[in-house]
């Protein structure tokens, strides 16, 4: 398109190299007002849907537990998630507003990815949380003590922030004397590395050990709990047991696909899948970020009779 093609002439030129600008979808800027209804939709429920699932188990006391102090982790980091990427897609889409400063790229760039890799940590301890709760009954509560949780959230922000801090500085080291136009809607790490006119191989060779290091190990010893946990099951003397014990870990198995599946889709489609068109990598990738804070809450709203009985409880006194 014209614009496309005036932007990226005059971000060549090095008229101001601090400036980045954002595509959207490419191929698809025609349709941009169309898509943002899904997108903002999306949007709209994820918020809805983890603000609530914060008062429900804030107000109350049968959720303290270790469980939902987890999800209560997993509901604040869908929250930053969605806000740290969705206000500025929309402000594409709406309003063309496809500028972004350099630094408050590598801003965007350091949340997403650190919030990214904590959501997958959390999912790792809430199969801990599901392993020690089947097979560990009887000391389950001596085990996961409230001091105990909190460490296992720190270590997770801890894992996030050594793993990502190395990545923006990285960047600020590349000269940028190609376009300075982003072939994405949010400024995603290899994205940007893409653009740099040097050497590139420590940037991308960084990338793979996070992204391997991060969805490999956090998948095995989550395949690992279940395991154990499979086997725990299956020791049980009735059906009625087996299945009851299986239920408790219904919700974790549903968050897991829906966080993980997108990932996997987009990491080997922007692998392999070199024919496929531009706006299905970018599509991807935005499902990945979108999805799971949309449907964590709702899993769990769904699937936990305790979250859903206080929800309705709410919603009568709310419209009584």
């Amino acid at each position: 398109m014209p614009q496309e093609d005036n932007l990226s002439g005059s971000n060549s030129t090095g008229i101001d190299p601090s400036v980045f600008f954002l595509t959207g979808i490419p191929g698809l800027e025609a349709l941009h007002l169309w898509i943002s209804i899904p997108f903002s939709s999306v949007f709209i429920v994820a918020l809805l849907g983890n603000c609530t699932l914060l008062y429900v188990i804030k107000t109350e006391p049968s959720l303290h537990k270790p469980m939902f102090y987890f999800l209560t982790m997993l509901a604040v980091i869908d929250l930053v998630l969605s806000t740290t990427t969705m206000p500025k897609i929309l402000s594409i889409f709406w309003f063309n507003s496809r500028e972004i400063s350099f630094n408050a790229c590598l801003v965007q760039m350091f949340f997403l990815h650190s919030f990214s890799i904590m959501q997958s940590a959390l999912l790792l301890a809430m199969a801990f949380d599901r392993y020690e709760a089947i097979c560990n009954p009887l000391r389950y509560t001596t085990i996961l003590t409230n001091s105990v949780i909190a460490k296992i959230g720190l270590a997770a922000l801890a894992r996030a922030l050594l793993l990502v801090i190395p990545g923006p500085f990285l960047l600020r080291k590349l000269p940028y004397c190609r376009s300075h136009v982003i072939s994405h809607c949010y400024c995603e790490h290899m994205a940007v590395v893409s653009l740099a006119c040097a050497d590139t191989r420590v940037n991308k060779i960084y990338g793979i050990i996070v992204a391997l290091f991060i969805v490999g190990l956090d998948l095995m010893f989550i395949s690992l709990s279940y395991v154990k946990i499979l086997r725990a099951v299956l020791s049980l003397a009735s059906k009625e047991e087996q299945l009851k014990a299986l239920g408790t870990c219904g919700s974790h198995l549903c968050a897991i696909l829906v966080v993980y599946t997108p990932v996997i889709l987009s990491s080997t489609i922007y692998r392999f899948g070199h024919h496929v068109a531009p706006h299905v990598h970018i599509l991807m990738a935005n499902f990945y970020l979108l999805f799971p804070p949309m449907m964590n809450p709702i899993i769990y709203g769904v699937k936990t009779k305790l979250i859903r009985d206080r929800v309705l409880l709410f919603v009568r006194w709310k419209s009584s």
